[in-house]
């Protein structure tokens, strides 16, 4: 049996418009599309709730394969089934790395958790911990609480930039607009996504500020100084006398900013 994800436009904000279903015939995978729609709810992005729907599908095509069903029921949910799933990932070739591994089980847990919360607790000895949390408001004794089951990730060795590598950097931009929105993004701390979908009309200056529209579609407004007025302008094409001013101060003030 073959799966795949279909995207579904409908009216209906609480309906994900990602549905996960069988290839053959159409036929919708209940408890996946249940937690979708939950998380639609929820007001997740667009994009994440495709990745989510992603992730269950490699999933369920696991479960299918052991199960020969695609049904899921809480009698057949055991204390090993994401155990016996890493497994199934950590043989995969090319070999998955340890955060793919560890995406994929937290959506799937949650999942589980959520459409089946009476399902047996899952339990990998060795994948977990044991931590203590604290009673609310302080009152009574810290319980023990398990954690999510994870393996294994390399930490990450963050090394800084070197002079001739931060000069190249900034010498890599070729137009106004390619260095207005790396500016931007350091002086605001905005996303690439967030400075890309910016428009004339989200630059409010009666009100200094910029109409930002981030994750989960949820729009927010920040204060504007004129070095960041002077990127809104140049990336949203705003044609008119001020536009080369401010242009030259922006550029004048990443000189200044920029190494050597």
């Amino acid at each position: 049996m073959t799966f795949r994800v279909n995207h579904q436009s409908s009216d209906n904000p609480a309906r994900c418009p990602y549905r996960v279903v069988v290839q053959a015939t159409g036929r919708e995978i209940d408890w996946i599309n249940q937690y979708l729609d939950y998380e639609t709810v929820r007001r997740l992005a667009d994009h994440t709730l495709q990745s989510y729907a992603n992730e269950l599908l490699y999933f369920l095509r696991w479960w299918e394969s052991v199960h020969r069903t695609d049904a899921i029921a809480k009698d057949a949910l055991t204390e090993s089934t994401l155990l016996d799933y890493v497994r199934f990932l950590s043989g995969q070739q090319p070999p998955l790395s340890g955060s793919t591994i560890n995406t994929r089980i937290a959506i799937v847990d949650k999942a589980l958790r959520h459409v089946f919360p009476d399902a047996p607790t899952q339990i990998a000895p060795g994948f977990q911990k044991i931590s203590w949390q604290r009673a609310p408001m302080g009152i009574g004794r810290p319980r023990p609480v398990l954690s999510r089951l994870r393996v294994r990730t390399p930490k990450r060795t963050i090394t800084p930039l070197s002079v001739d590598e931060v000069a190249r950097f900034w010498s890599s931009f070729r137009t106004s607009r390619d260095l207005a929105i790396v500016g931007l993004m350091l002086l605001q701390g905005l996303r690439s996504q967030e400075v890309l979908d910016l428009n004339q009309d989200d630059l409010l200056l009666p009100e200094a500020q910029i109409r930002v529209r981030g994750k989960g579609n949820k729009t927010a407004f920040f204060p504007w100084l004129r070095k960041q007025l002077s990127c809104s302008i140049i990336i949203c094409g705003w044609n008119g006398p001020p536009t080369r001013l401010l242009l030259y101060s922006f550029l004048s003030r990443v000189r200044l900013a920029a190494p050597g």
